[in-house]
């Protein structure tokens, strides 16, 4: 006699398995939409520049402030990104293309100094981009996606709806950091100005 055996359905349990990654990847839309539908900071605000502005000001004027002016538009972007509190893809790459460049910066050191212990230099051959290669031949749309690309940062191989997306944040936050950095330096230009009023003026 033959012992009875349960045999379960493989079209039922695709059936199931199809239905929950498709509910996951609802979920997971649905919580992109919820996060990027709160989580774009009012650039255009008085409250948020002003708090960008504040930032930028405490970096500016810290025990080492950035000297000359790639330093300080550095500064201002690294400011700029933390304001963002890295909730959108441009505000996560300028935060770890800091970092990268600090170890970039920390190896080239040490090679350098390798180089001058052992009397030895690397001689690096200039490398062409197969990126610029392909893009030659691309159609002028095409052109124009990966150009923009390449503006925003982090989005450089991103597809054309992300890129889209965080050019809408980015542009307003460009804005509200050239308004901002505007106020601030009219502000301590005249602070400047009239501290060495006061300090030439004669003697009563």
């Amino acid at each position: 006699m033959d012992s009875p055996s349960v045999i379960s359905n493989p079209i039922t349990n695709t059936d199931r398995s199809r239905d929950s990654k498709r509910r996951k990847k609802n979920k997971s839309q649905l919580r992109h939409q919820h996060q990027h539908s709160n989580s774009p900071i009012k650039w255009k605000s008085q409250e948020q520049q002003q708090i960008y502005s504040s930032k930028l000001h405490q970096s500016l004027t810290t025990s080492s402030p950035p000297c000359g002016g790639k330093a300080v538009r550095e500064a201002a972007d690294r400011v700029l990104a933390a304001t963002a509190k890295g909730r959108t893809r441009w505000s996560r790459a300028i935060i770890t293309n800091r970092l990268k460049l600090k170890f970039r910066k920390q190896m080239n050191k040490k090679q350098r100094m390798i180089a001058a212990a052992t009397g030895t230099s690397r001689w690096k051959k200039p490398r062409v981009s197969v990126l610029k290669l392909k893009g030659k031949g691309l159609p002028s749309v095409q052109r124009k996606v990966r150009f923009l690309g390449r503006l925003v940062p982090g989005c450089r191989k991103e597809p054309l709806p992300v890129i889209l997306e965080e050019t809408i944040d980015y542009i307003p936050a460009l804005e509200m950091q050239v308004r901002a950095m505007t106020a601030l330096f009219n502000l301590l230009s005249s602070s400047g100005d009239a501290a060495s009023a006061s300090n030439s003026a004669p003697p009563s």
